[in-house]
């Protein structure tokens, strides 16, 4: 392999210590300029030439959607790196704007701050339009005590889905193993459900399926770790993970959402999907940030954990 090419697989400190210095600054980058948007549109486009209707069409259409969308990306972020290696600066820039894109942990924990604020203020409309930031849940006739609860599986979900996941597969592979994972799990959420993509979506949601069956757990792991570190029942965090973590349909957003009912003692549940968890305590405001300081602090173990890695294996 050449250098070039062991260079772009290969995590730098340097780049991920940028990355995440700018996600935690400012956030997200504008739409205009985020990879993540430009995965979405080139999907959507896609999505509109394959077929929905039978069978055998719509998983072919599905597997091509899968392969050419994540793969498409990562060839890219490649080709854009080989460019720019003849200028050292602009090509560390650009590795670093890329990579910047691929995980939203800023965005995550503003999400589950302004449903905790407009319940806070008993702004009920204003709280169940924020959880539409979080997931795709209809929170059109969800109570106080349900968005709570919707909000802590997010922030848990998605403390694996959005960093812990994407870091991992930076550290693994390089800017294009991010690049991969981030446009499968975009295809996921696109058309990796039931119903009308029931089909087309298929090869997307079990490849996500896949991709994402060891950083859930990693991040299970690391909640019960944080939740430790801030007082919290790792024990009891342990055991609702054994206990009900395999009461989803996902085999694996149910790690994290299990072992944080567990650190804080609450029950969470998808009426007619799953339980996760013991009601100890009732749901409340507060356990919103309670969740979300362990996952801040799980966030922080990752980023320490990856920079050290990558430092090494780099």
């Amino acid at each position: 392999m050449s250098g070039v090419w062991a260079t772009a697989f290969a995590a730098s400190p340097s780049v991920l210590g940028a990355a995440l210095a700018i996600d935690l600054v400012f956030g997200e980058l504008p739409a205009l300029a985020h990879p993540v948007v430009w995965m979405g549109r080139v999907a959507r486009r896609l999505e509109r030439l394959l077929p929905t209707e039978g069978v055998a069409r719509p998983l072919l259409g599905g597997a091509l959607l899968a392969t050419l969308v994540p793969f498409g990306f990562a060839a890219a972020s490649l080709a854009l790196l080989g460019f720019t290696k003849k200028w050292p600066l602009a090509h560390w820039l650009l590795e670093v704007l890329v990579l910047t894109a691929m995980f939203a942990a800023r965005a995550l924990g503003e999400a589950a701050q302004q449903v905790a604020r407009a319940l806070h203020a008993g702004k009920l409309e204003r709280a169940r339009f924020g959880l539409r930031s979080l997931c795709s849940r209809d929170a059109s006739r969800l109570t106080e005590p349900e968005l709570i609860g919707a909000t802590i599986e997010s922030v848990a979900e998605n403390a694996s889905d959005s960093f812990v996941a994407p870091i991992l597969y930076y550290v693994l592979f390089g800017l294009p193993g991010a690049v991969v994972y981030r446009a499968v799990n975009t295809l996921d959420a696109m058309v990796g459900y039931r119903g009308r993509y029931e089909y087309l979506g298929k090869a997307s949601a079990r490849l996500d399926d896949v991709l994402n069956f060891v950083p859930a757990r990693v991040t299970a792991a690391l909640l019960l770790l944080a939740g430790a570190l801030v007082g919290q029942d790792a024990r009891r965090g342990l055991a609702i993970w054994c206990r009900d973590a395999a009461t989803t349909a996902s085999p694996n957003a149910g790690r994290p959402m299990a072992a944080m009912a567990g650190l804080l003692g609450v029950r969470l549940e998808k009426p007619g999907h799953y339980g996760l968890g013991d009601a100890r305590v009732a749901l409340a405001g507060p356990h919103i940030s309670a969740a979300w300081r362990v996952v801040r602090l799980a966030f922080a173990l990752t980023a320490l954990l990856a920079l050290a890695a990558a430092a090494h294996w780099g």
